[in-house]
């Protein structure tokens, strides 16, 4: 694989009194931190001329990084010039035949884990007989499985025979499951992989005075044996974790739950053997392609603000309001208080209401510094920046207000209204309305060219998606502040021009009209929720529901039914579910339907029971007739933009690519819409530029 730095493998040599001649071995692409270093054949083949050329007369070897970086593995870009299975095959065995060449040194060797490791990063330290860790250490990751990979040079192998089993079960397969969890070197060196661990100041120090201890006997770990008496239980666990994050869907996860149960009784050769094999089989795959198409939507598209206007000049905000401040807006204005570190206005017509946002805002920051995140005095210090008030002049000096009122279109006008009376003619004002009109809400106002839409998802906190919608006249300034403001408080973007249910909630609306239709027939709510989680979705449509709530639902459904009524509808059995006001079609925490809904629930058994096959098809194609409806209107720019948003926004998996992606492998857009949303060359050219 060509790679755009080459990480090279550089020795110094360094006398050590006691311990005789170390080799230090740094692993340097030339660049700083903000490129990490990366593996691919060209670092390995420096790899392998370094230690070829190494002195022979060395008593010990040193391994470590450039500044903050230890290694982050292979560069997954590069993986979609691969076509054929025995390169990836080849790509293992290259992988492992290099490291092994640490394993099979003479001498005793340490890695010096300095900064970031992830993936081959990680897996070269474990070719090592020791490792020092630094607390700065961080991410310290195996993410293979969450890009629908296996740690292929070495990890699962390695990793269970040093931290044992359940250690293993975490780094490999738990945490990129959940989120991509990465932990740090603290983390690290509690489980196991690390023999000492040493502050970042003197962490290279400390780190030869380790590897000379080990030469000369002044220092001695001591490690117990592998446990694996209950490894077959401790896999099984393990793929009934795996079923219950992605059940059939991703094929990774699966597969390094077979290589970390094959690490009891293979050879280590054997082991290797059988990680090239997977990587092979794996590199290849849709879900791989996938993979790397959604991480490259995630972290270098995103960036760049796709549809921000690069020319315009972001305001500053060095205030803030937020017009509301019930459960929503309380979380709004922790983010916004927490990120900027400005002063806060939080009105409410309710002192009750007040009261408890700022219970909630103080308790979020009382948290945050009993973690150790923030200090106690600055914790403190927040929240002297909160105001709380009954009165709209407290928005008076505000650059920036937020509205998260109630989502009926004469409320959110009528504070918008009051709001303006008091700001500057310059502020700047956002809606996080799911579905309403943004050129509506402004259209009363003096200055509608500021206003934007704003559009959160719950949980603030935990989904990083921001929709930002712009108005018939909201300017460049308005959007380039709005883009600034998002930066800075870490959410991810897509930018869409004003249309019923903005992106992902006309989407995900679409895709509930058709679980509706079909649990209307002849299908239960069950099997429709079994079949679309089998897909690895987050979370079945009908909890779905639930969390959001059946009256916010039929809400969002019916401003969609008014301006799409040939594609949206709210069910009869959806408007009873409201009027008896129940949170979901199940009782509480079950998969049993209420049993007031099912004496009510009216079915249309002429509609013939679909298969679990049969109602994913009707579930993806509506899904592939919206997303493309949704382009031709210029909603969103590009089928990337979907893609983003629903990884982002609900949750899809990153091995399906979001939904263009999934949908175009699958062959579904093709038949649906008489061709892809990006052909395989206009996707290769994407993944390139």
């Amino acid at each position: 694989m060509a790679e755009e730095l080459i990480t090279q493998f550089k020795v110094t040599y360094y006398d050590h009194p006691k311990a005789g001649k170390l080799a230090i071995m740094t692993m340097d692409n030339g660049a700083d931190y903000k490129k990490p270093n990366t593996f691919g054949t060209g670092a390995l083949a420096s790899l392998n001329e370094a230690m070829e050329n190494l002195d022979k007369d060395i008593k010990g070897l040193l391994l470590t990084g450039k500044t903050f970086i230890f290694s982050v593995g292979a560069n997954l870009m590069e993986t979609t010039d691969i076509t054929k299975a025995a390169e990836g095959v080849d790509i293992g065995k290259q992988g492992h035949a290099a490291f092994k060449r640490i394993m099979d040194l003479d001498v005793p060797t340490v890695a010096a884990v300095n900064g970031a490791a992830m993936g081959g990063g990680v897996e070269i330290s474990l070719y090592c007989d020791y490792r020092t860790i630094s607390t700065g250490a961080a991410p310290y990751a195996l993410p293979e499985c969450f890009l629908g990979l296996v740690p292929g040079w070495g990890g699962t192998q390695l990793v269970p025979r040093l931290a044992g089993v359940d250690n293993a079960i975490t780094l490999i397969i738990k945490n990129p499951l959940q989120n991509n969890r990465m932990i740090n070197g603290k983390k690290a060196f509690d489980m196991g992989l690390a023999d000492a661990i040493y502050e970042p100041r003197e962490f290279l120090d400390e780190s030869i005075a380790f590897l000379a201890g080990i030469i000369t006997g002044d220092v001695k770990v001591e490690r117990k044996d592998a446990d694996f008496s209950q490894i077959k239980e401790q896999v099984e666990a393990a793929r009934e974790f795996v079923k219950g994050r992605v059940h059939g869907g991703a094929l990774a996860p699966y597969r390094a739950c077979d290589l970390i149960e094959g690490s009891a009784t293979w050879s280590i050769d054997e082991g290797f053997d059988r990680e090239s094999e997977t990587l092979g089989e794996l590199i290849v795959s849709n879900q791989l392609r996938a993979s790397v198409y959604s991480f490259d939507l995630t972290q270098r598209r995103a960036k760049q603000q796709v549809g921000i206007p690069a020319d315009a000049q972001a305001l500053p905000v060095r205030k803030v309001g937020i017009i509301g401040a019930g459960l929503m807006a309380s979380q709004l204005g922790f983010l916004f208080l927490q990120r900027l570190e400005v002063p806060l206005v939080m009105k409410d017509i309710s002192q009750e209401v007040l009261d408890k946002c700022k219970a909630y805002i103080d308790a979020q920051l009382d948290t945050l510094a009993g973690k150790g995140r923030i200090d106690a005095n600055k914790a403190n210090f927040l929240k002297t920046l909160v105001t709380y008030t009954l009165e709209d002049e407290g928005f008076a000096g505000c650059d920036f207000v937020l509205e998260a009122v109630f989502e009926e279109m004469g409320i959110k006008q009528k504070v918008f209204a009051a709001a303006e009376k008091v700001i500057g003619d310059t502020a700047i004002l956002a809606t996080n309305t799911s579905s309403l009109s943004i050129t509506e809400m402004a259209s009363k106002l003096q200055h509608p060219e500021r206003v934007v839409g704003f559009h959160f998802f719950n949980p603030v906190a935990v989904l990083p998606l921001l929709e930002i919608i712009r108005g018939e006249k909201t300017n460049d300034v308005t959007m380039a502040t709005a883009g600034a403001v998002a930066k800075k408080i870490r959410k991810t973007i897509v930018v869409m021009k004003d249309a019923p249910g903005f992106l992902v909630n006309r989407l995900l609306i679409r895709n509930m009209v058709t679980c509706g239709d079909i649990v209307d027939g002849s299908n239960t709510p069950q099997e429709v929720d079994e079949a679309l989680v089998e897909l690895g979705l987050p979370m079945a449509p009908f909890d779905l529901l639930a969390l959001v709530g059946p009256a916010v639902a039929t809400h969002a459904t019916e401003t969609l039914a008014a301006a799409f009524p040939e594609r949206y509808h709210v069910s009869e059995n959806m408007k009873k579910m409201v009027e008896m006001k129940k949170g979901g079609i199940y009782l509480p925490m079950t998969k049993e339907i209420d049993p007031e809904l099912a004496e009510v629930w009216v079915k249309d058994e002429s509609k013939a029971k679909l298969s679990a096959d049969e109602i994913r098809t009707a579930v993806m194609e509506g899904l592939a007739d919206e997303a493309r409806r949704i382009l031709d209107d210029g909603v969103v720019a590009e089928p990337q933009d979907i893609d983003t948003g629903l990884i982002m926004g609900a949750g899809y998996p990153f091995f399906m690519g979001g939904l263009t992606r999934y949908l175009d492998q699958t062959g579904i857009s093709e038949k649906v819409n008489g061709k892809p949303f990006l052909s395989e060359e206009e996707y290769l050219a994407y993944m390139k530029r």
